[in-house]
């Protein structure tokens, strides 16, 4: 069945492994109460993050390999949940195709995004790697500051590895 949000803050995370491990969203669903999409392609690391958030109803876990474009592109697999096209966080840590990805998202339009980029690429380098869900290379900041800024987003901040973005009338 249709998930649907009836707890406030909602979050996404796609690439979100054991649902615990390098977790963007881990602290505000488990400790603040927030709902939650979490989204792992891979088999074992689903059921590990099925158990981590068994307690909650409002964690929905989904087991799928998303793409580009088609069925498995970011805009069908949000479709199938009851995610508003309007939701408060998304985190989006792939280890590499961030970039196409997020540049695919059309429907749905996060308030805040936390991105995941190679921080071996110097800050003034716009590198956007190429778009091949079997390419792990990542794309640097500046690309995703320039692809945010034609998304209507503006960066806020970034850590070493993630950049965090806000829509541009929140900024």
């Amino acid at each position: 069945g249709r998930w649907r949000n009836v707890y406030g803050m909602l979050c996404v995370e796609l690439g979100a492994l054991n649902g615990l491990h390098d977790s963007n969203v881990w602290h505000l669903i488990k400790k603040k109460g927030w709902s939650g999409v979490l989204i792992e392609a891979d088999q074992t690391y689903f059921e590990k993050l099925q158990k981590e958030y068994a307690d909650l109803d409002r964690a929905h876990c989904i087991n799928t390999f998303v793409s580009f474009e088609g069925e498995d592109s970011l805009d069908a697999v949000f479709a199938r949940t009851s995610l508003p096209h309007t939701f408060d966080l998304f985190s989006l840590d792939i280890d590499g195709n961030e970039y196409h990805l997020w540049d695919s998202l059309v429907t749905y339009r996060p308030r805040v995004m936390v991105i995941e980029f190679n921080p071996s690429i110097p800050n003034e380098v716009a590198f956007v790697q190429p778009r091949d869900m079997r390419t792990f290379q990542g794309s640097s900041l500046r690309a995703l500051v320039e692809l945010g800024k034609r998304k209507g987003y503006e960066l806020v901040a970034a850590n070493k590895t993630n950049a965090f973005f806000v829509l541009r009338e929140l900024f």
